[in-house]
């Protein structure tokens, strides 16, 4: 059995504001978790907090690249290292957000062990790049395409090592399926899309443990999984900042989690986007933690 452990990087450098002069509340993610018994209920140990850089966009304008730039290539490289420290040791990170942005952390620190995979289970692809739009700016919506070398050099060369993933190496799950023109992009670079009605369609597991079975082919060492909450429907999960309609359901998602997370090939886990000021009862985060707990639960 590996070591589960929960590591906090609670930042929102990724988002733009809620409302002027306001900041994104997914930084209180983890701590809403934590509240909900999280470690304890996952028999997880004790991996503590990376903190990150307050969250500043001083006088950036549009199309002035990413905002808070800066401040996420220097809190990416500090999440790296805590995540691949805990790799080596054959540790499991949890890794609690924070916005998508943290991705960048796994994904830079599993370039610096070998070639890896990513199973992004999120409402869009988040492969925003200057290719395919003339507004980048947050990169909450831009880390995938950060990741696959696509963007300001200061976020996708970190260490000489554009980029952290290869076009070929992410999987995507619980795209909406109303995002085809997104979708053909990502078709032609050889990025495996499943939307929602896919899963419905062919069923959450068995998308799930076809994909920890590619993960096993030669010449990759393993994949990270990353979480965004707004992949629900917002009936059940409204506390995200861009709640898209027709999402996964709660039991949806488990069964799509559980495989991959139970295959030796996978490395990490980061659940992002959950925001408690959304949220005033608590009852999101109540499920969300549920559902992270229930798919690390294997029957």
């Amino acid at each position: 059995m590996r070591t589960l452990v929960v590591l906090d990087a609670p930042s929102n450098l990724g988002l733009r504001p809620p409302a002027p002069g306001t900041v994104p509340g997914c930084y209180k993610l983890a701590g809403a978790l934590r509240e909900q018994r999280l470690l304890e209920r996952l028999q997880a140990r004790e991996g503590g907090v990376v903190v990150p850089p307050r969250y500043d966009r001083g006088d950036w304008q549009e199309g002035d690249g990413v905002f808070n730039a800066a401040a996420l290539a220097a809190y990416t490289v500090k999440l790296a290292d805590r995540i691949e420290h805990h790799v080596r040791a054959g540790d499991f990170p949890v890794v609690l957000g924070g916005d998508c942005s943290i991705q960048l952390g796994a994904s830079l620190a599993l370039r610096r062990l070998g070639r890896y995979g990513l199973a992004a289970i999120d409402a869009s692809h988040d492969f925003r790049h200057t290719g395919n739009s003339d507004r980048i700016g947050a990169a909450r919506g831009e880390e995938v395409a950060l990741a696959t070398g696509r963007g300001q050099r200061d976020l996708t060369d970190l260490e000489g090592l554009r980029p952290y993933l290869r076009d070929e190496d992410v999987r995507f799950f619980g795209i909406r399926d109303c995002f085809e023109e997104d979708r053909a992009e990502l078709a032609a670079l050889k990025m495996p899309v499943v939307t929602v009605g896919d899963i419905r369609e062919r069923g959450a597991g068995t998308l799930a443990r076809a994909t920890a079975r590619a993960f096993e082919a030669p010449g990759t060492d393993g994949f990270w999984v990353h979480l965004d909450a707004d992949v629900l429907d917002p009936s059940v999960m409204p506390a995200v900042d861009s709640p898209d309609p027709d999402g996964l359901h709660p039991a949806e998602l488990v069964e799509l989690m559980r495989p991959l997370l139970a295959s030796e090939h996978c490395v990490g886990l980061n659940v992002t986007i959950y925001d408690p000021d959304l949220d005033p009862d608590g009852t999101a985060g109540a499920l969300l933690a549920d559902m992270v707990v229930d798919a690390f639960a294997q029957s």
